[in-house]
């Protein structure tokens, strides 16, 4: 089954992927200043995958990969196939599993190792 990640850039803002059951990212959304917009647009991709727009492009360099439209509005854009069957097993796991994906939270910003200095002295 596929999971939503929520996480944040960088930049300070938040952002979505949805990776597959093997743990590889299919896409990569836009940038939101607030965590809640993230998951109010998870529910909306959700109760919505049955309107997807999949733009499919190639890039210089051979690669194959999609951006999602919803409601005239693009929302996402994959990571990069190596082929076209690749790509299309990309969407179909979004048509199958994205409307009952779980959604996991990584964006705070609390560390999960101690501070070196209590390691190493």
């Amino acid at each position: 089954m596929a999971t939503f990640v929520i996480s944040k850039k960088l930049s300070g803002h938040y952002k979505y992927e949805l990776t597959s059951r093997r743990g590889k990212t299919i896409f990569t959304s836009n940038a939101f200043e607030l965590r809640f917009e993230c998951e109010d647009e998870i529910d909306l991709f959700k109760k919505s995958v049955d309107k997807l727009f999949f733009m499919r492009f190639r890039s210089p360099s051979g690669k194959f990969y999609f951006k999602i439209i919803l409601n005239d509005k693009e929302i996402a854009v994959s990571r990069k196939y190596t082929t076209q069957l690749l790509l299309q097993k990309g969407i179909d796991e979004i048509i199958k599993y994205g409307p009952q994906a779980e959604f996991l939270d990584f964006s705070k910003s609390e560390d999960i190792f101690p501070p070196a200095e209590d390691i190493f002295g």
